[in-house]
C-alpha cells in the first residue's frame, strides 16, 4: 500500500513537472513585440453612412481624393475599405504609430484576386521623400512585397527623374534591389493574421505564425516612423489592429 502511494505521488510530481516545463518553454517561445501602444476592434456604430467616420484616431484621404465619398464603412465588427469609384488615389488610412523598432499585427480579408493590402509606414516631418513615405509591406493573394520607398522611388529627386521619364539605366537598375518579392497563395473571403515587424533595417512579414519573409534595406532603419497607413488600391477588410513599439527614438 505505501509503495502504492509514493509511486502515486512520484507520477503525480513528474506530471506537474511536464506542465510547468511546458510553460515556460511556451514562455521563452512567444514572441516579445514589445509595449503595446495602440490596439483597435471596430466593435462600434457610426452615426450616418455617407461620410467616413471611423473614430478612435483614423484619418483617411476620402475628402482630398474621392470628393468626400465615403470609402470606410464599419461593420460586423470591422473596417471594410473600399476605393470609390471617383477617387484618383488608392485609400488611405491613417493612425499615428511611433516608434523606432516595433510591430503591426491585424486581421485581414481580400475578397477579390485583384485586392491587396498595404502597411506603409511613414514620416510626415522627414521632407527629403514625398508625403514622408519610408517602406512598405503589400499583401495580395498571390505574393508579399516588401519595398524600401526612403531610399527608392519616394526619394525626391528620384521621383522626379521618374515622373520626368528621365530615369538614367544604372539608377533603374539601382531601383530593383530596394523591393523584394515573396509568393504567397491566400483564399479570398477568408481572414488571415497578418504581423509586420521592424528591427533596425530589417521587414519581415508573418501570415497567420508563418514568417513569409524578411527584407533589410536602408529605409526601414529610419530613426523614427510616426504614421501607419493602410493602403488600398480596391478593397480590403481590416480587423483587431494591434501597434507595438520595441524601441523609441532617444
Amino acid at each position: 500500500m505505501l509503495l502504492l502511494l509514493s509511486c502515486s505521488s512520484v507520477k503525480q510530481s513528474f506530471l506537474s513537472a511536464c506542465v510547468l516545463l511546458f510553460c515556460l518553454s511556451s514562455s521563452l517561445l512567444a514572441e516579445d513585440h514589445g509595449k503595446l501602444i495602440f490596439q483597435d476592434d471596430f466593435e462600434r456604430n457610426e452615426s450616418q453612412e455617407t461620410k467616413d467616420e471611423i473614430g478612435k484616431g483614423w484619418g483617411t484621404n476620402s475628402r482630398s481624393r474621392a470628393a468626400g465619398n465615403k470609402q470606410v464603412d464599419l461593420k460586423n465588427g470591422a473596417m471594410y475599405i473600399s476605393m470609390h469609384k471617383v477617387a484618383d488615389h488608392a485609400v488611405s488610412v491613417t493612425h499615428p504609430a511611433e516608434f523606432q523598432d516595433g510591430s503591426v499585427e491585424l486581421r485581414f480579408m481580400l475578397e477579390n484576386e485583384k485586392d491587396s493590402l498595404g502597411l506603409n509606414f511613414a514620416d510626415l516631418k522627414y521632407k527629403k521623400v514625398h508625403a514622408g513615405h519610408l517602406f512598405v509591406a503589400k499583401v495580395s493573394p498571390r505574393y508579399v512585397e516588401l519595398t524600401d520607398l526612403k531610399t527608392g522611388n519616394m526619394d525626391l529627386k528620384t521621383r522626379e527623374l521618374r515622373l520626368a521619364q528621365k530615369l538614367p539605366p544604372e539608377l533603374q537598375e539601382a531601383l530593383k534591389a530596394k523591393r523584394k518579392r515573396f509568393p504567397v497563395k491566400l483564399k479570398t473571403g477568408q481572414w488571415y493574421t497578418l504581423l509586420v515587424t521592424v528591427n533596425g533595417d530589417q521587414l519581415t512579414v508573418k501570415i497567420d505564425g508563418e514568417t513569409i519573409g524578411s527584407f533589410s534595406s536602408e529605409g526601414m532603419a529610419h530613426p523614427t516612423k510616426r504614421l501607419l497607413r493602410l493602403a488600398v488600391p480596391r478593397n480590403a477588410v481590416v480587423d483587431d489592429v494591434k501597434i507595438y513599439a520595441k524601441t523609441m527614438q532617444e
